[in-house]
């Protein structure tokens, strides 16, 4: 444990490297399919294993889903580019060296605003993205002394979102990753899927004296699969790191991986130098002239992103800030509360509708709302019913919603009928069972005249427990208190 006095003499500066696989069909300069959990090596071509003589070409849709990217980060799209090797030995990539960009990325600088769980706004500034390919999957088994190469994912494009070093806590970190995440799959360019290896990030973790300007020797914490392990890796290394700096021993710049079990980073091997890598333009892929009117051509044809959407959501639908950010973590939970929306002028209802019992609908069946059973229509006719007071919001949200996911005929008010959900105002229905409930507890009707108020709830069950969920909860309200005030 490190003394909270001795962390806060300490600043945290990251700089994260976020690798997102492109839902492509094919690899970035192969017509080898991408699909995730096939066999050991079957996704796989004479390119792919590097053979003489062949000669990659690139897969422009990797091109026109990075500039779609580099478009949503507020980035500059490079008209001129090409790409380099990438030389070191790679044990998974059969040709010995990485295709990527180095010197021209295809996005230059951009930003991303990010909020974090405590609701503190944040602006990363972004460095550069480029375009990648892959490597294999190499697999140690325990206790042999042999390592298994699956090349099937060689050669998947890779679009790499690379930021300065501007974040300094975890939890912007986590942010940033899950604001990327949740962009690719606004976008459809990437699954986002970070248990599947499909989205990985990286962090290069260092620490400073708060007030310093320099930066301090950094780690690379390598390939980190979830919003939580970023965090928890992030923490660990830089409590590790004010430690050695504390005691005056040096910090090592390696390459360091995060043991998910007992929250603890481990060095892997010491940095390379830039030298190391040998980068030069690939003999082998013409330069890419992308021009400015393919850009704007794509740039209309990008839907509207999640920023965009809680600035519309908070300002035409008066939605508090809070539920706007919620209903736009997916794609589909948007589009089916704008298609809500469009059937109710009861905007909020809507919303506490898709964050209340149809959230936990889907949650409960592993489904989204691109594919939930009940259309917006349907609960707009929901809403309406609450709104007139013809169902009650508990009989609708735990009885009627549950019977639209079945099969029925007719309209939503038909089935309300059918379940017998209708609530009844009428004073001939409600004045005997207002008088039942008072009748049950003479001692509670007593303490009620003398001040204590807060026995109304009681008499409020009674009364909607014999009634069955169908009495009006305001008439029943009204008539109760008359009656115990007598």
């Amino acid at each position: 444990m490190v003394d909270q006095s001795i962390l806060d003499k300490y600043e945290l500066v990251v700089g994260l490297e976020v690798h997102s696989q492109l839902t492509t069909n094919s690899k970035i300069f192969a017509s080898d399919p991408t699909t995730f959990g096939e066999d050991p090596n079957v996704n796989i071509s004479a390119i792919t294993l590097a053979l003489p003589g062949t000669l990659p070409k690139v897969n422009k849709q990797v091109i026109e889903s990075s500039i779609k990217m580099g478009l949503a980060v507020n980035g500059k799209i490079s008209e001129y580019q090409f790409f380099d090797r990438k030389n070191y030995f790679y044990p998974d990539l059969p040709k010995g060296y990485q295709t990527t960009q180095d010197k021209t990325p295809i996005v230059v600088g951009g930003h991303l605003d990010v909020v974090t769980k405590d609701g503190v706004p944040f602006r990363v500034i972004l460095n550069r993205i480029h375009m990648e390919e892959d490597a294999g999957k190499s697999t140690h088994l325990e206790g042999s002394p042999d390592t298994l190469v699956d090349l099937n994912r060689a050669g998947v494009p890779l679009m790499e979102i690379v930021t300065e070093p501007c974040i300094h806590d975890s939890a912007t970190a986590a942010a940033f990753v899950g604001e990327i995440r949740k962009i690719v799959r606004y976008l459809g360019v990437a699954d986002g899927n970070m248990e599947e290896g499909s989205l990985r990030c990286d962090a290069n973790v260092s620490v400073r004296l708060k007030g310093s300007t320099t930066l301090g020797e950094k780690c690379e914490i390598k390939n980190m699969n979830s919003m939580r392990n970023i965090q928890r890796a992030i923490d660990y290394e830089m409590k590790r790191q004010i430690l050695l700096v504390e005691k005056e021993e040096p910090i090592i710049s390696e390459t360091r991986t995060f043991n998910v079990d007992n929250g603890k980073t481990y060095g892997m091997r010491t940095k390379e130098t830039l030298n190391d890598y040998r980068y030069f333009p690939c003999p082998d892929l013409p330069p890419m002239i992308v021009k400015p009117e393919w850009v704007e051509e794509i740039k209309a044809s990008m839907p509207a992103l999640p920023a965009e959407l809680v600035a519309k959501f908070t300002k035409e639908y008066k939605l508090p800030e809070y539920d706007a950010r919620l209903l736009t973590e997916s794609k589909a939970s948007a589009v089916y509360f704008e298609a809500l929306c469009e059937n109710t002028k009861n905007y909020k209802a809507a919303s506490n509708w898709m964050m209340g019992p149809l959230k936990s609908i889907t949650n409960d069946t592993g489904i989204d709302f691109d594919v939930f059973k009940v259309s917006p229509k349907e609960i707009a006719e929901v809403i309406q019913l609450v709104d007139d007071k013809k169902v009650s919001f508990a009989a609708a949200s735990q009885t009627l919603i549950k019977a639209m996911l079945e099969d029925y005929k007719g309209t939503v008010e038909d089935l309300a009928k059918s379940l017998d959900l209708i609530q009844d105002g009428g004073d001939d229905f409600l004045v005997p069972l207002v008088e039942q409930a008072i009748a049950k507890f003479p001692d509670k009707a007593a303490a009620y005249k003398k001040g204590k108020k807060n026995l109304l709830g009681l008499f409020m069950g009674e009364v909607m427990k014999m009634a069955k969920g169908k009495a009006d909860p305001q008439k029943t309200n009204q008539l109760l208190r008359e009656a115990l005030e007598k």
